[in-house]
C-alpha cells in the first residue's frame, strides 16, 4: 500500500521544492526584485516587442517631434591653446526623453528604474558636437555610460566623454582680452519635425567647484539655441558659451616688466662718457638683440594673424626705444667729432691773435683812402650841445637794443660747452618722459577698450 501511495506524493514534493528554491524567495520570505528586473526587461525589450529604429512619439502620445532635454556637468578644462585656437574639456553628458513603449510595472515603487549599459538596445538621439576636433569615450575599468529606464517610460542617458573643440579667438586685445569658447550640439539626421533638443529646466549646465586653468579664469557661461537650416531641412541645435578671462599677472611678470627693464637699461648709455665707445656700443647692441629675442619668443606662441595685437604695440614701441638709444649714441659720436674739429680750428687761430691782427689793421684802414692816399680825420676839440644830445640818444637806443636775457633752459644748457654733451643731457630727460607718456596712453587705451567690450 505504501508503494501505491508513492507515485501520488511525488508531484507534491516537486512543487514544494520549486517553491522553496532560493531564486523564489529570500531571507524573511521577501520577493527577489532583481529577478523581477529580468522579467520586466525581457517583457519590454524582448524579440518582437521593441524596435530601436523607430523614434518615440511626441508629447502626450502625438505624432509631433520627440523632445530630448539635455544637461551637462563640466568636470575639467585641460588646455586652451591660442596658437591652435582650441580647448579641451571633459564632461558628463546627459540626455533625457520619454518613450512610452518602455513603460513597466514598478511593483508599488519597489522598482525605481532599470539600468542598461548597451545603448543599442533602445532608441537614441543622433546628437553630435558640431565644433568637435577630437573626442573619445572613457572605458576604464568599465565603459563610463549607463541608461536608466523609469516606470513611466522616461529614459536617462549619461556618458563621460573628453572633447577637443575649436574656439575661434579675437586677439586684438591680447593679453588683456576675454575669449568666448562655444560647445555646440545638434541633430545629425532628424529634423525639427522629428526631434527637438531643449535645455533641461533649472541649472542645465554645472561646473565642478575649484576649476583651475593655467592662464584663464572661467567667468561665466550662457546657454542658448542655434538651430541651423540647410538644403535638407532645419535641425535642432544647442550651444554653451564659456566666457574666459585671461590671467594678466603671468604676462605682467613674463613680458611687460622685462621689456620695461630692457628699455631702462638702454638709457644707461646716456650716462656713460662719450669717449667710452666700446661700452656704449656693446650696451646698445646687447639690449637691442635681447629685445628682438623677447619679441620673437612672444610671437612664436601666437598664431600669425593679419591684425595688430596689443602685445605687438608694446613690444614694437619698446624695440623702437632701444633702437633709438643706439642711434642716439651714433649722433653723439658724430657731434663729438665735430666738436673736436672746431677745437682744432680754434687752436690754430686763437682769439687773442685775431684781436691783435684786427687792431693792427683798423688804424691803417681809417687813414687810407681807396686810392691809397692818407686821410687824417681831425676831430673837433669842443663838442656842440647838439652833439651831446645825439650821443645820449644813441646810448639810449643801444640800451633798448641790448639782447634779452637767456631763459632757464638756455642758461642750463650753456653749462655744457659741447654739442655731444648737450645731446646726452637732453636724452636723459626726453626718453623717460616720452616712455612714461606712452605707458599712460597704452594702459588707458587698452584697459578702457576692455571695459567697453564687457559692456
Amino acid at each position: 500500500m505504501a508503494g501505491a501511495m508513492w507515485p501520488g506524493a511525488l508531484p507534491l514534493l516537486l512543487l514544494l521544492a520549486v517553491l522553496l528554491h532560493p531564486s523564489r524567495c529570500t531571507q524573511g520570505g521577501k520577493v527577489n526584485f532583481r529577478e523581477k528586473e529580468k522579467q520586466v526587461l525581457d517583457n519590454i525589450l524582448g524579440p518582437g516587442r521593441y524596435d530601436a529604429r523607430i523614434r518615440p512619439s511626441g508629447e502626450n502620445g502625438t505624432d509631433g517631434p520627440a523632445i530630448v532635454r539635455v544637461n551637462l556637468f563640466v568636470r575639467s578644462i585641460a588646455t586652451i591653446s591660442d596658437i591652435k585656437m582650441e580647448y579641451s574639456v571633459q564632461l558628463t553628458f546627459r540626455e533625457q526623453w520619454l518613450d512610452e513603449r518602455l513603460r513597466f510595472n514598478d511593483f508599488g515603487g519597489r522598482l525605481k528604474y532599470l539600468t542598461l549599459t548597451e545603448a543599442s538596445r533602445v532608441w537614441m538621439p543622433d546628437l553630435f558636437f558640431s565644433n568637435e576636433k577630437e573626442g573619445h569615450f572613457h572605458n576604464i575599468i568599465m565603459p563610463n555610460v549607463y541608461i536608466r529606464i523609469f516606470p513611466n517610460g522616461s529614459v536617462l542617458y549619461s556618458i563621460r566623454i573628453s572633447l577637443t573643440l575649436s574656439c575661434p579667438m579675437n586677439l586684438k586685445l591680447y593679453p588683456l582680452d576675454r575669449q568666448i569658447c562655444s560647445l555646440r550640439m545638434a541633430s545629425y539626421g532628424w529634423t525639427t519635425n522629428d526631434l527637438v533638443f531643449l535645455w533641461k529646466e533649472g541649472d542645465p549646465v554645472q561646473v565642478v567647484k575649484n576649476l583651475h586653468l593655467p592662464r584663464f579664469t572661467l567667468e561665466k557661461f550662457l546657454t542658448d539655441y542655434c538651430n541651423s537650416k540647410t538644403n535638407t531641412g532645419e535641425y535642432s541645435c544647442l550651444k554653451v558659451d564659456l566666457l574666459f578671462k585671461r590671467e594678466f599677472s603671468y604676462y605682467l611678470i613674463q613680458i611687460y616688466i622685462p621689456c620695461c627693464m630692457l628699455v631702462i637699461v638702454s638709457w644707461v648709455s646716456f650716462w656713460l662718457d662719450q669717449s667710452a665707445v666700446p661700452a656704449r656700443v656693446s650696451l646698445g647692441v646687447t639690449t637691442l638683440l635681447t629685445m628682438a629675442t623677447q619679441t620673437s619668443g612672444i610671437n612664436a606662441s601666437l598664431p600669425p594673424v593679419s591684425y595688430t595685437k596689443a602685445i605687438d604695440v608694446w613690444t614694437g614701441v619698446c624695440l623702437t626705444f632701444v633702437f633709438g638709444a643706439l642711434l642716439e649714441f651714433a649722433l653723439v659720436n658724430y657731434a663729438s667729432r665735430s666738436d673736436m674739429h672746431s677745437d682744432n680750428i680754434k687752436k690754430q687761430f686763437p682769439p687773442s691773435d685775431q684781436m691783435e691782427h684786427s687792431s693792427s689793421i683798423d688804424p691803417s684802414s681809417e687813414l687810407l683812402e681807396p686810392d691809397g692816399s692818407a686821410n687824417f680825420a681831425m676831430k673837433p676839440l669842443v663838442r656842440h650841445p647838439e652833439d651831446s644830445m645825439s650821443m645820449d640818444k644813441l646810448q639810449q637806443c643801444e640800451i633798448h637794443m641790448q639782447p634779452r636775457k637767456k631763459n632757464c633752459c638756455r642758461s642750463w644748457l650753456s653749462k655744457f660747452p659741447t654739442r655731444s654733451k648737450r645731446i646726452d643731457v637732453i636724452s636723459r630727460i626726453f626718453f623717460p618722459i616720452v616712455f612714461a607718456f606712452f605707458n599712460l596712453t597704452y594702459w588707458s587705451t587698452y584697459l578702457f577698450r576692455e571695459e567697453e567690450g564687457d559692456e
